[in-house]
């Protein structure tokens, strides 16, 4: 029997033995579909040796197990130590360490040259500078890409990569200087869990939006532990830090496409100042490259000071001297408009701006108060006297819900705003119609609410009880599950192999043997048990299966024959 078959024995017994939970763990390692129409163990184990799943299991492999492996096929030794029970783990060895047949053939000729640990070097202290300065200008562009999404998620194309109009728009955003340093920025972003892609759009999670309000140096130092925490397995070491930088790109060395990955998680470590242009260490790399907690200290040093007050002109606009705190520049382009960013910042406040603001929940007394403590001059005549025309007129139209017919209710106390919404043709869609004193629509309040304020109209949305409700636009990812997803994913598959199990195995595998050498019409040497104890083999082309009967040509005596298949002790394939 060839060594191939007796393998996938082997592995539908072993299988067959482990829990559920290890099944699916298995099972999702190797990148099984839940779909799989597998009817049994034996359909499982010939699937994970077959030569595509093996390639794509060796392509996974992490440096270390990948060397114990290809040193055990060249020597033909079985695996020992450490290496052996993940490997046995992924199906590619046996349990007394021997690597299946499927596993020699697709490793025959591989060579893997010892890689012995190495440190960084530390950056030169003008290398480190650069990489503080990256690091800050990465921070600012995240957090403009991230206000981007909160408003109008990034539009993602079949690729997965940002659409061409949404690159077009961050450059005219000033978020980055050319279309191609997109990938990158939205790369980093994912991967420290800023953005999260869903099925047409990248769309911002709520860790991103707690991260906007965070200071430079809690910003930076999330991100690094993002990064950090979604390095592959590979990349880690046992302190829970990463490698030398400079070995990642042979860190999975059976992976033709892990170069390219590589250089790509090295970029994204360079934007965040993980690694100098030289290939040094920063300083502020060095505690996380070994395990320890992100300390910004270092690098803080390096960065612009933030400055936590601004300048309050009478023509509307604030100056920030520097670069404005992060959680105060965010709290005020809700309610102005950034003109320009660079060491000094500028901000415009408008009718459209301050009514912004009262739309996501501010209040004349609370824009006055937080301008007041932001301004090193006191807030101007003309910025207090656009809050106050604004603030009057805000809320004179109201969007509820009508308890009676649950429709969408508008109302306001000025006739002559209801009639302009009547008449509206923007609004035409909404399909409102008239009733007694206010507007009605089969619309969602939401919905109309947002298509109002839109169309720049003073507008609020009450609850049932008639009493004002912030409504806030930011769209957010869904959350991820935070459970192990895998049995479940894989149960019915599992249950599947289970229920095709059945109680003897032997005679499972002694049919499917013959079914085998019948689809091929092998020749094979069957043994088969007598009546008078004994028994015989018989070298038959196997020409046809059923009704519990074996049929084919004796290639001794050139004759047909029919051999009950319960009477069959052994077949063993000869050609």
């Amino acid at each position: 029997m060839p060594a191939m078959t007796t393998d996938a024995r082997t592995l539908a017994t072993r299988l067959a033995a482990r829990d559920d939970h290890d099944l699916a763990r298995l099972f999702d390692e190797r990148k099984v579909a839940d779909g799989s129409p597998w009817r049994d163990f034996f359909d499982a184990a010939e699937a994970l040796l077959d030569a595509a799943s093996i390639a794509h299991a060796l392509a996974d492999l992490p440096r270390p197990l990948a060397a114990e492996l290809v040193r055990a096929v060249q020597g033909a030794t079985p695996v020992r130590g450490e290496a052996a029970a993940p490997l046995e783990a992924l199906a590619l060895i046996d349990e007394s360490g021997r690597p299946y047949a499927a596993v020699a053939t697709a490793l025959a000729g591989a060579e893997i040259a010892e890689s012995p640990s190495s440190s960084p070097a530390p950056a030169s202290p003008e290398h480190a500078a650069r990489a503080a300065e990256r690091a800050f200008t990465t921070i600012g562009a995240l957090a403009e890409t991230l206000i981007a999404c909160l408003h109008t998620p990034l539009g993602r194309i079949g690729t997965g990569l940002v659409g061409a109009v949404d690159r077009r728009r961050l450059v005219d955003q000033g978020v980055v200087a050319d279309p191609a340093e997109v990938d990158g920025l939205i790369a980093l972003a994912e991967t420290a869990g800023l953005l999260r892609p869903s099925a047409r759009a990248w769309m911002a999670t709520a860790a991103g939006a707690a991260w906007l309000r965070e200071p430079t140096a809690a910003r930076w130092a999330s991100i690094a532990r993002g990064l950090r925490a979604a390095l592959p397995a590979g990349l880690r070491t046992a302190e829970g830090g990463w490698l030398d930088p400079a070995q990642w790109p042979a860190a999975y060395p059976l992976d033709p496409a892990w170069p390219a990955r590589a250089a790509a998680l090295l970029d994204q470590a360079r934007l965040a100042g993980l690694v100098a242009d030289d290939g040094g260490e920063p300083p502020w790399a060095a505690p996380l490259r070994r395990g320890e907690d992100a300390d910004a200290s270092s690098l803080q040093a390096l960065l612009p000071s933030e400055v936590e007050r601004v300048y309050l002109q009478n023509d509307l606009t604030a100056i920030a001297p520097g670069p404005l705190a992060p959680s105060l520049d965010v709290r005020l382009r809700t309610m102005a408009v950034r003109e320009s960013h660079a060491q000094a910042s500028t901000y415009r406040f408008t009718a459209d701006s301050i009514a912004s603001a009262l739309t996501e929940g501010e209040t004349a007394e609370t824009l006055r108060e937080f301008l007041a403590q932001l301004s090193l001059t006191g807030v101007p005549q003309p910025l207090e006297y656009l809050i106050e025309r604004t603030g009057t007129r805000y809320g004179l139209v109201r969007v509820g819900v009508d308890p009676a017919s649950g429709r969408t209710e508008i109302t306001s106390a000025d006739g002559g705003v209801t009639e302009m919404l009547a008449v509206d043709q923007a609004l035409r869609p909404l399909g409102l119609s008239r009733e007694g004193d206010g507007l009605r629509s089969r619309v969602a309040r939401d919905a109309v609410y947002w298509a109002l304020a839109d169309a720049r109209y003073p507008v609020i949305a009450v609850d049932e009880t008639g009493r004002p409700e912030t409504l806030h636009r930011f769209r957010l990812a869904p959350a991820e599950a935070g459970t192990d997803g895998r049995p479940e994913r894989y149960a019915t598959l599992v249950a599947t192999l289970r229920a095709g199990q059945g109680a003897d195995a032997d005679t499972a595998w002694l049919g499917r043997e013959l079914d085998a050498a019948v689809r091929t019409r092998s020749i094979v040497a069957v043994v088969v048990a007598l009546p008078d104890g004994s028994s015989r083999e018989f070298l038959l082309e196997a020409t046809g299966l059923g009704g519990g009967r074996l049929r084919g040509r004796d290639k001794g005596a050139d004759v047909e024959r029919t051999l009950p298949v319960s009477s069959i002790v052994s077949v063993r394939t000869v050609a």
